[in-house]
């Protein structure tokens, strides 16, 4: 396909039209201020959530140390309640290996009963159908004394819990497939 000076310049001028129709400097109010819905930074450096004209909503300018400090430590404390919620932890086929992303959830756990010494907590340990009764009472003995172990080490006491095992008598899941044996693998916190 040969090229001409007049595509190129077609080219030239379509180019040029495009890129002035896309710029734009924004419309702005009766005041002399842009029109915006949204403030995200204001002029003193600050960053202003909910709200573009400061009413309403909260300037981390405005905020002294000991008022951050408050807040993160209200963060922290909704953290480690919402982590609470967690009561229920997985193994692996055939181990009481607790799993790392269970540990962090545990700590919070810990903490809460080194904080509150007049609660106490039942560790219950399951395991799947597989095995013999005795073997799965076993093992999920050893599955809770893993974490009653765990949470004595991170502050809890140890008047404070109680463990037992069900092994296979309690499922969480009926079902002889591996989704429903993953979900009976499991050691349970009952709060009393």
């Amino acid at each position: 396909m040969k090229v001409t000076a007049h595509h190129k310049l077609f080219a030239m001028v379509l180019s040029l039209g495009l890129i002035a129709g896309c710029s734009s400097i924004g419309e702005t109010t009766e005041d002399g201020a842009y029109d915006s819905d949204v403030s995200a930074v204001d002029q003193d450096g600050g960053s202003t959530v909910y709200g573009g004209d400061d009413e309403g909503g909260v300037s981390s300018s405005e905020m002294t140390e000991e008022q951050r400090r408050e807040a993160e430590a209200r963060a922290e404390r909704a953290e480690r309640e919402a982590m609470r919620d967690i009561t229920t932890f997985y193994f692996d086929f055939d181990t009481a290996e607790i799993k790392s992303e269970a540990r962090e959830v545990l700590v919070a756990h810990a903490r809460y009963l080194q904080a509150n010494p007049n609660q106490d907590v039942r560790i219950e340990g399951h395991a799947d159908e597989r095995g013999t009764k005795e073997y799965n009472l076993a093992l999920g003995e050893r599955r809770a004394n893993a974490i009653e172990r765990f949470l004595i080490v991170n502050g809890a006491s140890r008047g404070q819990t109680e463990t037992i095992s069900y092994g296979e008598e309690k499922p969480a899941v009926m079902g002889s497939s591996e989704s429903a044996w993953a979900q009976n693998r499991r050691v349970e916190l009952v709060f009393q």
